[in-house]
C-alpha cells in the first residue's frame, strides 16, 4: 500500500510558507506525494484523516538504538561513570541477537511515537543486526558503526584496532548505504573525542569524505569533554575537531551544549549542522545547549532524544515540548514558539541529515513519510493552535498513522510491521542474558 489517498486532512505541511492546509485530499503514489487538493480517483484504497492532523514523520538525527534494552538501568550518574561503569560494559555484552532485540524495541517505540527517520550511532560490533532490524521494519535510517580505539575503562571487546575498524566500516558502508530502495544509508561515526585517537579521527573524516556520507560525533556535551580536550590538545572541542577534519557540511556533531562564539561560528562557517538532545543534557547533568545562539550564528540544528538509558524515552514530542521549556527559561517565555520547535523536528531534522530535498516536509514529489495525529484526547484540550497542541500537550498515543515511503508502519494506532508483543518478549529475554553475561565477563 504505498499508493492511497488520505481524505479530508488537516495539514501541517512544514514548507517555506508555513502552510496549513484545511480538508484538502493527499494523493500519494509509489510511495510519493503527487498532489495536494481535491483528488477525484476511485481506484486506489482511501484513509479517511477527518478530524485528524497530517504532518511530515519526526526526524531525529541522534539515536543509540543499541541501547534501548538499557533504559532504566543506568540512572543518576554523570557521563563519564554513566559510560564506564554501565553502557561500555553493556554494550561490550551485546552480541548479534541482543542487538537486533534492542534495535527493534526502539524502532518500535520511535514508529509509535511518529518517528520516521533518524541517525543512529551503533555499538561498535554487530552493526549488520541493527540494518536488518531496520530495514524489516521500514523506518528510514542512516546508521553506522562505533568507532572507538583508546580510552581508560573500556572493555576490550570496545577497543578495535584503528586500521581493522575502519575497514570494517568502510565494508558497512558497501553493504548497507542505498540498501533498501535507498532508505537506509550509511554513516561513520567515530564516538568522541576521547575514545578516539587522533589518527582515527582524521582518518574516519577522510574515508567519510571520499564515500559522500555522513560523519556523526558527539561533540561539546559536557565542561569535563572541554577542559581535557584543552588539556591534551591545547584546543576546545569543536577546535580540535575542525584541526582534524570532522567539520562540513556532511558533519552532524551531537550535543553542543559547552560552546564559545568562536566555535559557533566556526560551525556556520563550516556549515556543520548540530543536534539538540534536551532530556539527556538535563538528565546526565551536562547542561543546557543555547540554541537560539546557534541559529543566530546560522548554524542548523535538528532534536533528538539521544538514547533510552540517558533520557529515558525516544518521544519526540517529549523532546519537542523540553527543548521549547528550556529555551525559554534563558531567553524569555517568547522564545522557541511551538510552531519554531516542530519545524526543527521535521524540516530541520531532514536538513540536518541533507535529506530536505526528499522529506522532511509535506509537499508535491516528496517521500509520503507522514504521520496521523487525533488530538481529541482530554490532554490535548479543544482548541488553540494545532501546533501548540502538538508541542505542548501531545503524547505518543495520539499517534494514529505512520508511513514510510507510502507503506505503513502504523495503522490505527496498531504497529504494521513489527509485533510488538514478540518484541518486548524477545527484548525481555535478550537483556537477562546480557546481564549474565557482564556478570560473568
Amino acid at each position: 500500500m504505498n499508493s492511497f489517498i488520505i481524505k479530508n486532512a488537516t495539514v501541517l505541511t512544514m514548507d517555506a510558507e508555513h502552510r496549513r492546509l484545511d480538508g484538502i485530499d493527499v494523493l500519494v503514489e509509489d510511495g510519493r506525494i503527487t498532489q495536494l487538493g481535491s483528488v477525484k480517483r476511485t481506484d486506489l484504497d482511501l484513509v479517511d484523516a477527518t478530524d485528524c492532523v497530517l504532518l511530515p514523520g519526526f526526524v531525529q538525527p541522534h539515536l543509540h538504538l543499541c541501547q534501548t534494552l538499557f533504559r532504566n538501568l543506568a540512572d543518576d550518574l554523570v557521563l563519564i561513570d554513566w559510560l564506564k561503569t554501565r553502557i561500555w560494559p553493556f554494550e561490550a555484552a551485546h552480541n548479534p541477537a541482543s542487538l537486533r532485540a534492542s534495535a527493534e524495541l526502539g524502532i518500535a517505540e520511535l514508529i509509535r511515537s511518529g518517528t520516521t527517520c533518524i541517525l543512529d550511532m551503533g555499538t561498535v560490533n554487530h552493526t549488520d543486526a541493527i540494518g536488518r532490524a531496520v530495514q524489516d521494519s521500514g523506518l528510514r535510517a542512516t546508521i553506522g558503526k562505533c568507532l572507538m580505539d583508546h580510552g581508560d575503562e573500556v572493555p576490550a571487546a570496545m577497543l578495535e584496532d584503528r586500521g581493522l575498524s575502519l575497514a570494517e566500516s568502510d565494508a558497512l558502508f558497501t553493504r548497507w548505504n542505498g540498501a533498501a530502495d535507498g532508505r537506509i544509508r550509511y554513516a561513520f561515526t567515530p564516538r568522541f573525542v576521547h575514545s578516539c585517537t587522533e589518527g582515527l579521527l582524521v582518518e574516519a573524516a577522510q574515508l567519510a569524505r571520499d564515500r559522500g556520507a555522513i560523519l556523526h560525533t558527539h561533540s561539546s556535551e559536557t565542561r569535563f569533554e572541554i577542559a581535557e580536550t584543552l588539556r591534551l590538545h591545547g584546543q576546545r572541542n569543536v577546535e580540535y575537531l575542525h584541526a582534524c577534519g570532522l567539520t562540513g557540511p556532511r558533519s552532524v556533531f551531537a550535543h553542543g551544549v559547552w560552546l564559545d562564539d568562536a566555535e559557533r561560528q566556526l560551525l556556520s562557517e563550516t556549515q556543520t549542522r548540530v543536534v539538540h538532545c534536551p532530556s539527556s543534557n538535563l538528565k546526565l547533568g551536562s547542561g543546557i545547549a543555547d540554541i537560539l545562539a546557534l541559529w543566530a550564528a546560522g548554524v542548523e540544528v535538528g532534536l533528538a532524544s539521544d538514547g533510552a538509558p540517558c533520557n529515558n524515552t525516544l518521544d519526540a514530542q517529549s523532546e519537542m515540548r523540553l527543548a521549547a521549556l528550556i529555551q525559554k527559561s534563558l531567553h524569555g517565555p517568547t522564545a522557541m514558539p511551538a510552531a519554531r520547535v516542530l519545524r526543527m523536528a521535521t524540516i530541520d531534522g531532514a536538513r540536518v541529515l541533507g535529506l530536505d530535498a526528499e522529506i522532511g516536509s509535506v509537499e508535491v514529489g516528496k517521500r509520503a513519510d507522514l504521520v496521523m495525529m487525533r488530538l481529541n484526547r482530554i490532554h490535548n484540550g479543544v482548541a488553540g493552535e494545532l501546533e501548540s497542541r502538538i508541542v505542548y500537550a501531545s503524547f505518543p498515543e495520539n499517534v494514529d498513522s505512520v508511513w514510510v515511503d507510502g507503506h505503513p508502519l502504523l495503522r490505527d494506532g496498531v504497529l504494521a510491521t513489527l509485533d510488538e508483543a514478540k518484541v518486548f518478549a524477545t527484548a525481555k529475554s535478550e537483556l537477562q542474558a546480557l546481564l549474565e553475561r557482564v556478570e560473568g565477563a
